[in-house]
């Protein structure tokens, strides 16, 4: 693959994992452990309006998935940019063969070529 489109999607996948970073610490904080999960802020509440708290846990739930979306997501990037460092970015996990170029435009830390994808 040419070194100046790896370059290019290098510096989309940073930009991905900052934004990606961004969202999930806007309701989550990041655990010290060093697999750097993601954990969504429990509300605290002090002895107040019942339907407040409610509304508040009601919240919270509805932000676990989507900080379990943002936290897989997250992964897939850095292991794009881990795989760039190795070298063995743009090859299908399933197959070996090269991800179209293409596909790694619009969904850089895509891990499958488009025939795997369909498959799984």
């Amino acid at each position: 693959m040419d070194k100046a489109l790896i370059e290019h999607l290098r510096e989309k996948l940073n930009k991905e994992k900052e934004n990606l970073e961004q969202r999930l610490s806007s309701f989550s904080q990041k655990d010290k452990k060093p697999e750097g999960d993601w954990d969504t802020r429990y509300p605290e509440f002090n002895g107040g309006n019942l339907e407040e708290e409610a509304d508040e846990v009601e919240e919270y739930t509805n932000l676990l998935p989507v900080e379990h979306a943002l936290e897989l997501e997250l992964k897939k990037v850095d292991q794009a940019l881990a795989k760039i460092k190795k070298g063995k970015y743009g090859l299908c996990e399933q197959c070996h063969n090269p991800i179209a170029p293409e596909r790694l435009q619009v969904y850089p830390q895509a891990q499958y070529c488009q025939q795997c994808q369909k498959q799984a």
